[in-house]
C-alpha cells in the first residue's frame, strides 16, 4: 500500500496515520476523542483540497500513471448495463492492449474502444503496458466502421504512453495502421466522444482519438511527446524532464484553453482511483449528455462540425499578428 502512494501525499498518509492511532486509543481506553479525530479529518481534507490545487506538471503525470488507476475494464464493468468484447482484426490477430466491443449504457448501445492496461505486472505484460499493436489498431479501425453500419456512437478512452515502437510492430505497419485510422475516424458517420482517461501519449493516443468531443479527466495528460523523451531530445538529458513538463502545456487546463480539447471532468478527492466506482459515475452522465447533444446533428452537420473544429485548432504569427491557417488558406483562395 505504501507503495503506492505519491511523494507529495505523505502530509496526509501521516495525518491519516495520527487518526487511526486516536481512533484505537479511544476505542481501547473508551475515552471520547471524536472532537479531535475530527478535526484532523477536516485538517486532512483541507490539506487534500491544498496539495490538488497546487499540483505541478509532473505531479499531475504521476497521478496519470499511479498504479491504481482505473483501467478500460474496470471503467466498462461500471458504465455499461451490458458488454460483449469483440477480437480480432481479421488480418493478424488480437491484441490485448485495445479493449473493444458493443455496449449498453441506458438502454443505448454504442461502440466501446479503450485502451486497456494492467494493475500487477503480469496484467501489464500480457496488456503491454496500454501500448497497441497495428493489430489493436485495425481491430479499433474494424469496430469503427461496424459501428457505422448500425448507426451507433463510438466512444473511445484514451490511456497509452504510445504506440509500440517494437520490430514487430513496425514490420506489421504501426504508422500506417494509426494513419489509416486518422483518416477514417476523420470521415467516420457517426458521433464519436474521446475521453482522455490517464495518459495520451503521442500518435497512439491519436489512433482511437480523433473525434466530435475530446474530453480530459482532471489529473491526465495529453502529449506529442513524453516530457522524458522530449528532455533526451533537446538536451541529451532525462533530468530536465520536469522542465520539459512544464514547456509542453500537456494538462488537461492549457489544454482547454488551447482549444485541444473540450472539457475537463473533474475527478473525485485524491484522483479517481481513490473512488472508481464514483469517476466511472461521472463519465457515464458525460457520456449520455454528449451523445444526446451529438445526435441532434444531422450526418452532413456532424462531419462538418468536425471538420471545422481540426482546421480551427492552431495559431501562429505572422507579421506580429495571430492567425488560424485557414484564414491563410481563404486569403490564397481569394
Amino acid at each position: 500500500m505504501l507503495n503506492n502512494i505519491l511523494d507529495f501525499e505523505r502530509p496526509l498518509l501521516e495525518l491519516a496515520g495520527k487518526i487511526k492511532e486516536l481512533q484505537s486509543f479511544m476505542d481501547e481506553k473508551g475515552i471520547d476523542l471524536s472532537e479531535e479525530i475530527n478535526r484532523l479529518k477536516e485538517r486532512t481534507e483541507n490539506l487534500q483540497k491544498e496539495i490538488y490545487a497546487g499540483l505541478n506538471t509532473k505531479q499531475v503525470m504521476q497521478i496519470a500513471r499511479h498504479q491504481n488507476r482505473p483501467t478500460a475494464e474496470d471503467y466498462v464493468q461500471h458504465i455499461f448495463d451490458d458488454f460483449i468484447e469483440l477480437h480480432g482484426d481479421r488480418r493478424f490477430g488480437d491484441d490485448p492492449a485495445i479493449l473493444g466491443g458493443i455496449g449498453l449504457i441506458d438502454h443505448t448501445a454504442v461502440t466501446f474502444l479503450g485502451h486497456n492496461k494492467g494493475k500487477s505486472t503480469k496484467e501489464n505484460l500480457k496488456r503491454n503496458f496500454g501500448m497497441a499493436h497495428p493489430e489493436g489498431y485495425r481491430k479499433a479501425l474494424r469496430l469503427m466502421k461496424q459501428a457505422e453500419k448500425f448507426n451507433r456512437p463510438v466512444v473511445s478512452f484514451v490511456n497509452t504512453p504510445g504506440a509500440y515502437p517494437g520490430i514487430g510492430a513496425e514490420e506489421r505497419g504501426q504508422a500506417e495502421a494509426i494513419a489509416l485510422n486518422l483518416m477514417e475516424m476523420s470521415d467516420l458517420r457517426v458521433p464519436i466522444i474521446v475521453i482522455v482517461t490517464g495518459e495520451g501519449g503521442s500518435g497512439g493516443a491519436l489512433g482511437i482519438g480523433l473525434g466530435d468531443k475530446i474530453m480530459m479527466l482532471e489529473y491526465c495528460y495529453y502529449s506529442v511527446s513524453s516530457p522524458e523523451a522530449c528532455a533526451a531530445i533537446l538536451w541529451k538529458n532525462s533530468e530536465k524532464s520536469s522542465e520539459a513538463a512544464e514547456a509542453l502545456k500537456i494538462t488537461a487546463a492549457p489544454l482547454q484553453e488551447l482549444g485541444l480539447i473540450d472539457q475537463i471532468i473533474k475527478e473525485p478527492a485524491g484522483g479517481a482511483h481513490k473512488d472508481p466506482a464514483e469517476m466511472a459515475r461521472t463519465i457515464k452522465a458525460v457520456i449520455l449528455s454528449s451523445i444526446k447533444d451529438l445526435s441532434q446533428c444531422s450526418t452532413a452537420e456532424l462531419l462538418e462540425r468536425r471538420y471545422q473544429k481540426y482546421r480551427n485548432i492552431g495559431r501562429f504569427s505572422y507579421d506580429d499578428q495571430l492567425i488560424k491557417p485557414q484564414d491563410i488558406l481563404k486569403e490564397e483562395v481569394d
